[in-house]
């Protein structure tokens, strides 16, 4: 039964589509010539709307943990007091990298597997004895599958206090879920390649509103690489301050030229149609979910097998049976969840071979034929919208 072609279904990396691995099998080109530049100039204009950015988006040749430390790095001096809130294993990431530069962290911690609350962060803000500089969250835990109330907080916090810098991760998201910097008052969103873009690891995304920039230019904390001043001097010149990622960069134009295609819109209704598919499916197959219906994510979702042994039996079949990859858990959920990826290049049919291998899989560890109610479930949810 052992399926030569792999499958991966982890929350990252994702399945990169044939069409993007051709762009970036083109022949090198060098990375100061006009060559390039016409590929980064496409790269990051194209970008914008993906991002809901009313700027041309910046593009690092690091991993997505590198947009983090540069968003803070960039807006943030010394002496200045933050908020970061942690749900889960990449909030406390943000909370790591924080600590690394700052003294004055305030953490506002959230139960992994929940959303956070927005009016409750507004008053965790109000009761510091301290002018905050900035707020910094996930837009999705990619750990517990939630998809946090970015949006409602970022106009919350800009009634609070109008100076204000709000950041948001949105690594693992950004591509399948809707969203716009002016509207959702966010001044700093940052993304990653190998997840919802479905992209090679390997490059990071800063987009940035008029205010964040003058922040950038103006900010006086040690950094070299990191420099987001030096990296939009270079941007306005189509070129980037180092050797850039070059075939990441075409990867990039290939994504964006697919996307527009299809319309961002229907890209995105899609994740969440298959979201709602395979959380129906593994309700029907007993198994529990983490996180509610309402802040689930589009793009990954964690379920509770009902014991380790049960557990370890999923992950350890689906591979060696089916030769699909899903992933565990992180932090102190680790050995409690399994993490199914849908997002980037996978198709309904991809998912629905997942969840019958999950169907044989249980039918021989719980000793009760499960054949057909998880894939009968899946495609219940597909039928009226495809």
């Amino acid at each position: 039964m052992y399926f030569n072609h792999p499958t991966l279904l982890t929350p990252g990396p994702t399945p990169v589509t044939a069409q993007i691995q051709a762009e970036m099998n083109l022949p090198m080109v060098g990375h100061r010539s006009s060559d390039f530049e016409m590929i980064a100039k496409e790269a990051f204009q194209a970008l914008k709307v993906v991002f809901g950015s009313q700027h041309d988006v910046m593009i690092l040749s690091s991993s997505g943990t590198s947009a983090l430390e540069a968003s803070m790095v960039n807006l943030l001096e010394a002496e200045d007091h933050i908020v970061v809130i942690v749900s889960g294993a990449f909030g406390n990431r943000f909370k790591q990298i924080a600590q690394t530069y700052y003294s004055n962290v305030h953490v506002f911690d959230v139960t992994w597997g929940e959303a956070f609350d927005t009016k409750a962060v507004i008053d965790f803000i109000k009761n510091i004895n301290h002018r905050i500089k900035a707020v910094f969250t996930q837009f999705c835990e990619t750990s517990t599958a939630v998809l946090h109330p970015v949006a409602e907080l970022g106009v919350a916090l800009k009634q609070l206090d109008d100076a204000l810098f709000y950041v948001v991760d949105g690594v693992s998201c950004i591509g399948a879920v809707d969203v716009d910097m002016q509207r959702d008052a966010i001044d700093v969103l940052v993304s990653g390649s190998q997840k919802a873009m479905g992209l090679p690891p390997g490059i990071a995304f800063v987009a940035y509103n008029e205010r964040a920039l003058r922040a950038f230019q103006q900010n006086q904390t040690p950094k070299f690489y990191l420099d987001l001043s030096k990296h939009y001097e270079s941007l306005k010149a189509s070129s980037t301050p180092y050797t850039p990622n070059i075939t990441a960069f075409r990867g990039v134009n290939a994504y964006m030229r697919n996307a527009n295609e299809l319309g961002l819109k229907n890209v995105i209704q899609q994740h969440y149609q298959l979201r709602d598919a395979v959380r129906s499916a593994l309700k029907a197959l007993d198994l529990d979910l983490l996180v509610n219906d309402a802040v689930a994510s589009p793009t990954v979702t964690a379920f509770i097998p009902k014991n380790k042994e049960e557990l370890q039996t999923i992950k350890n079949e689906l591979k060696a049976q089916f030769n699909i990859t899903i992933a565990g858990g992180q932090g102190y959920l680790k050995g409690q969840i399994l993490r199914v990826g849908h997002m980037a290049d996978v198709s309904p049919f991809t998912l629905l071979s997942f969840i019958a291998a999950l169907e044989l899989i249980l039918t021989k560890h719980r000793q009760t034929s499960l054949v057909g109610k998880g894939t009968t479930a899946f495609m219940e949810v597909l039928k009226d919208v495809i």
